[in-house]
């Protein structure tokens, strides 16, 4: 059972993390971009020496991450039973295509809905630059731990999701995700076999291995800056949704957008079951054309 005082009051290990423009490329391509390797929009992600080459935003949800430490025995969590719940990351600089980074979590809030309805944890991660010290970014999530309510209560309040307007989006981008996308996104550094493993994926109640929510993510965050920044995907500032569905690879990412200025809110939905699988979505871009 969760020990609120202890949990909130948890240490984390700095955590440092070197990484090439091999390791900025693979991310990309677990993304599944390459699959038009004449594309230019593709190429500033997969190829080293294409004009205006560089990290992905989305790549700092994988870098310098002290890995799923729900599982340790300590934590006080039925880690059988996590799972992610929303995302958000903000670039305070560009991501450079190669580096070190040092990040470190805390935990900013836990919220128990109940002995039968889990409980909410909201955690934070600061990265920095390890060569100037440079605050590079800020990603937060939110895990439902849907066997952890019941613990005794707290203060903390569910914290609001983005409101999305209504009416038909102003634009769409579709994106065919690769049949073996999730076993290269893997490589990136969440290596749950729920992703790669037929038999764990029935276990957990899906017909095949799924595709990382952060996977999924990332695809959005790209065909936003494909739609309303000209490929240039430097212009994303900020980035947060709500997981809603499972994507399984193969199927298409439809990325509906409504733009108010430089604010961008978004869902995507998989189109070969009309289901939508991040919601309640929104992105800052930056650029001459929001500015």
């Amino acid at each position: 059972m969760i020990d609120y005082e202890a949990l909130m009051a948890r240490e984390f290990p700095v955590v440092e993390h070197h990484y090439s423009e091999k390791d900025t490329i693979l991310y990309a391509l677990g993304l599944g971009l390459g699959t038009d390797p004449l594309s230019p929009s593709h190429l500033r992600a997969t190829y080293e020496r294409a004009e205006g080459f560089g990290a992905l935003p989305a790549m700092v949800n994988v870098l310098a991450y002290p890995g799923f430490w729900a599982m340790e025995p300590d934590t006080g969590l039925e880690w059988q039973k996590i799972l992610h719940g929303e995302q958000s990351l903000t670039l305070h600089a560009p991501l450079p295509a190669r580096g070190t980074l040092v990040g470190k979590v805390r935990i900013t809030g836990i919220v128990d809905k109940g002995a039968e309805k889990g409980a909410l944890i909201y955690s934070e991660r600061d990265m920095h630059d390890k060569a100037t010290g440079k605050r590079i970014a800020t990603v937060a999530s939110t895990t439902f731990a849907r066997g952890d309510g019941g613990f005794g209560g707290s203060d903390d309040a569910v914290r609001p999701v983005h409101t999305m307007p209504e009416g038909d989006p102003d634009t769409a981008f579709e994106f065919k995700t690769p049949v073996g996308a999730a076993l290269i996104y893997r490589l990136s550094g969440d290596m749950n076999p729920l992703h790669a493993d037929p038999e764990v994926a029935r276990g957990a109640g899906f017909e095949r291995p799924i595709l990382h929510g952060l996977c999924s993510l990332g695809v959005a965050s790209w065909s936003i800056t494909e739609a309303l920044a000209g490929g240039d995907f430097t212009a994303l500032t900020h980035l947060q949704l709500r997981f809603s569905a499972p994507v399984y690879p193969g199927e298409t990412i439809r990325t509906e957008m409504w733009r108010d200025g430089a604010d961008i809110s978004f869902r995507a939905r998989v189109l070969e079951r009309d289901v939508v699988v991040l919601n309640n979505g929104l992105a800052h871009l930056r650029g001459p054309r929001f500015d």
